[in-house]
């Protein structure tokens, strides 16, 4: 295992070198500039028709999809919104000390134009499969929209191939990982007895496909942020004279680096964690969220990716920032202590029952990825082997949520750091290549929207 390890870590260095962290938020800074910075000037619009799709009047019943944007936003959120927003942010900070949320925060501001333009190609491109379902994301719009020398389709075939394998092998363990951690730190059971229940209880969600996922979502990615957000804006109202010194430490160590390293090693480590762990927790720039988006009932790949952008939003800016906030006030984050235990520390220090109600979250952020990642895998690996992988996907993903229950912390977040750069790098490639439509067919939709308000 020790040589598994130094295997998995160097990879996952590797993978999130300087190349993949400039590509990765050089890409966010180029399509916000060419978009007019669409995140913050259509936020409010975005968050209109949002509520729209709540109150059921975003008139999407007779669109063709598979599920409604509402339920495609929630079903994305379930994705993004799981155990990178508790542990993921703790290993960042025991990593690459506070300054790490500093660029957590900066991905997130940025990914969140990159996660509206692969979501507009997500549905722009996606097509009807013979069973009537819709299949959309990169390896789709990459193939379709790139014809130089078939560059587009080995782009497809590999951005396929690496979110099949995160898909199946780092949603599955790294959130058994985290259930299974916070649940033996608080109540004392075994790890590989969490790991058989959560591999029941996603079974009996995936097996019913997209329209089984997006109900599920639609109740359940509400309920757990609200109850997340709730209790984290308690702790921080009761730690309030500790907030101004952490903004200091996360502004100025986000330059100076005090991680394992010091100097420029240090500074190096804040920046590859906050980046890596927020494109994991966010999941901007990778393209899961255009297979989710693309099975919405729209006709307006524009209006899809403003719905989209927001769970960056929620996901980071929010709940990334609680976690954060929580674990540096109370200097749980030197205790030595890691991934979702170390944050049920920092809860349980200030107020009772805190440990329980992050082990809670954990166990429901974990599970509603485990039930929306399943989706986003047998879809890829079905546009490069055929529609019959499927049964046998969902199978290998609930052995692989046992598996993982018992796994050292390090090397599943390790391994979900590496599939999520060898997501990143054909799909980012293949945004900056397509930014020219993805700038068309968003000033077409505007310009339409003017015309029909005069």
């Amino acid at each position: 295992m020790n040589q598994i390890d130094r295997i998995v870590e160097a990879a996952g260095n590797a993978i999130w070198g300087p190349h993949t962290l400039l590509l990765l938020i050089g890409t966010g800074i180029f399509l916000s500039w060419r978009l007019g910075g669409i995140q913050f000037i259509r936020f409010l619009y975005a968050s209109k028709h949002v509520l729209l799709g709540v109150r059921r009047k975003d008139g999407s019943q007779d669109k063709s999809g598979d599920i409604s944007p509402l339920q495609a936003l929630m079903t994305s959120l379930s994705a993004t919104v799981g155990n990178g927003n508790i542990a993921g942010v703790a290993t960042a900070i025991a990593l690459g000390g506070p300054g790490a949320i500093f660029w957590m925060w900066i991905s997130a501001i940025f990914g969140m134009a990159t996660k509206f333009s692969e979501v507009l190609l997500g549905v722009l491109y996606r097509k009807t499969n013979p069973d009537g379902t819709v299949l959309g994301g990169p390896m789709i719009y990459l193939k379709e929209a790139i014809k130089w020398k078939g560059i587009g389709k080995k782009l497809a075939v590999f951005s396929a191939f690496a979110m099949g394998m995160k898909a199946l092998f780092t949603p599955s363990m790294i959130q058994s990982n985290s259930i299974a951690q916070g649940i033996e730190s608080q109540w004392g059971i075994d790890n590989w007895m969490t790991g058989i229940f959560l591999a029941i209880i996603t079974w009996v969600v995936i097996v019913g496909g997209i329209k089984s996922i997006g109900r599920t979502a639609e109740f359940l990615a509400p309920f757990m942020s609200i109850l997340y957000i709730a209790f984290g804006v308690s702790v921080i109202a009761l730690l309030w004279r500790e907030i101004p010194g952490v903004l200091s430490a996360i502004f100025s160590e986000a330059f100076t680096g005090t991680a394992v390293a010091g100097g420029f090693a240090g500074w190096m480590m804040g920046v590859r964690y906050g980046v890596a762990r927020g494109s994991y927790s966010n999941e901007a720039g990778i393209g899961s969220a255009a297979v989710a988006h693309a099975a919405a009932k729209t006709d307006s790949p524009v209006k899809q990716g403003l719905i989209a952008m927001l769970d960056v939003f929620i996901d980071t800016i929010i709940i990334c920032s609680i976690t954060a906030f929580v674990v540096l006030a109370t200097g749980i984050w030197q205790s030595g202590s890691t991934s979702t235990a170390a944050v049920a520390d920092a809860f349980g220090a200030t107020i009772p029952f805190g440990g329980v109600v992050v082990v809670l979250s954990s166990l429901l952020f974990g599970y509603s990825s485990m039930i929306t990642w399943p989706y986003f895998g047998e879809q890829a690996f079905a546009s490069i082997f055929g529609f019959g992988i499927k049964k046998w996907f969902r199978y290998a993903f609930c052995i692989l949520i046992i598996l993982g229950s018992f796994l050292k912390v390090n090397t599943v977040w390790q391994m979900g750091d590496f599939f999520n750069g060898l997501m990143a790098i054909p799909n980012l490639i293949g945004l900056l290549a397509m930014s020219g439509i993805i700038v068309k067919v968003t000033a077409s939709y505007f310009k339409n929207q003017k015309e029909m308000t005069q």
